[in-house]
């Protein structure tokens, strides 16, 4: 096998490839990348027996042929390699990489005992990638990062027709996001769990290049997507998800309008006086919302900035983490808070001003911290 490309579109498309490599993989050839060179094209491959990526590049294809190579010391090499065009050719058990005065040999695996990458299902529907992108990122800040409960820390993508919702739970808080999208098949209904951790690697590498295609397998086993010539599998997240809709209250009675970008300060400093586990109190009152945080000897902090309140005086508190990634979610010039009681939870959502109806696409649940006289 010889081919030439350049330097900055090899190193990209190894890089890519690369991110879905195991750092502990369970064969040793799962360390490998999977480079096929025909015609005109390179395809580059990675799998995991979990995860697989796959991309094809132009290239100047001199000698076909297929090898096997170690991907993260290929992406490290092709990172550190001069902006120029870049040569690769077999010789016998070896690959050779030239880019200019620099040369590397690394050997090469069996690719005959590398495994067959599961194929992408049939398109079932597509969706705009930025707005994916978003609404991945707003919802995964909810999904647990305990390996301890799997089942959480996934995003449960539900189905229905022309709307993908996205929901996450960590148990103290919970996101929930709706984006529009275009099903092949009208009427479509199914639902899917997918590592957080893969879902935002999907959005961060694929939701840019244009609309994003979305495949459910018939066996509810694998996703796919794909976008821009790159396509990426995932087995499901096996297991029955929490029934958390149910979490949101039917009937909010005391709501509270807050500018978004003053919150998140406010929060932010009041925040440094909270010792680790320790809550930051909104006291919300007609006009206001007063935080604080510090209790007794130790060091305090309180600042008040403007508000709307529709409802009686009421004062919450909240981890403050959970808070401000909540908070950082938001896109709109205003935020919402929604409250039953304060020992309820209360549901953030978006607003556009500081009078109007609240966007019901995204909403941010979160349990709050319970005061002694509550």
């Amino acid at each position: 096998m010889k081919f030439r490309v350049e330097r900055d579109v090899l190193a990209e498309a190894v890089s890519w490839t690369a991110r879905s490599l195991s750092p502990r993989p369970p064969v040793p050839v799962l360390a490998g990348l999977l480079i096929k060179a025909e015609g005109g094209s390179l395809s580059l491959a990675s799998f995991d027996y979990e995860i697989s990526a796959r991309l094809e590049i132009a290239a100047d294809v001199l000698e076909e042929g297929t090898i096997l190579v170690s991907g993260r010391l290929l992406a490290d090499i092709c990172r550190s390699l001069p902006s120029a065009p870049v040569e690769v050719a077999t010789d016998g058990s070896k690959v050779t990489l030239t880019c200019r005065n620099s040369r590397f040999n690394l050997a090469t695996m069996p690719e005959g005992e590398y495994p067959e990458l599961p194929k992408l299902p049939a398109v079932s529907g597509v969706v705009d990638g930025d707005a994916f992108a978003q609404a991945v990122s707003q919802v995964i800040i909810a999904a647990s990062r305990d390996d301890t409960l799997p089942i959480l820390t996934g995003v449960r993508m539900e189905i229905e027709d022309d709307l993908i919702t996205l929901l996450a739970t960590d148990r103290y808080r919970l996101a929930l996001r709706e984006v529009s999208w275009k099903p092949t098949t009208p009427g479509m209904s199914t639902s899917a769990l997918v590592k957080a951790k893969t879902l935002n690697e999907v959005a961060k590498t694929l939701g840019g290049a244009g609309d994003l295609n979305i495949a459910f397998s018939e066996d509810s086993e694998l996703i796919g997507f794909e976008s821009g010539g790159r396509r990426t599998t995932s087995l499901l997240v096996d297991g029955d998800y929490p029934k958390i809709r149910s979490l949101f209250p039917d009937n909010t009675p005391i709501h509270a309008t807050v500018q978004t970008g003053a919150l998140v300060e406010a929060v932010r400093r009041v925040s440094l006086v909270a010792e680790r586990n320790t809550p930051v109190r909104l006291a919300f009152t007609e006009g206001q919302v007063t935080l604080d945080a510090g209790t007794g000897e130790d060091a305090q902090a309180s600042e008040a900035i403007e508000a709307t309140l529709d409802g009686d005086d009421i004062t919450v508190a909240f981890n403050p983490h959970y808070l401000s990634e909540g908070l950082g979610a938001f896109n709109s010039p205003f935020v919402r808070f929604s409250f039953t009681s304060p020992p309820k939870p209360a549901v953030l959502s978006a607003q556009e001003d500081a009078s109007g109806e609240d966007r019901e696409d995204y909403r941010y649940l979160l349990m709050p911290v319970r005061l002694p006289n509550q």
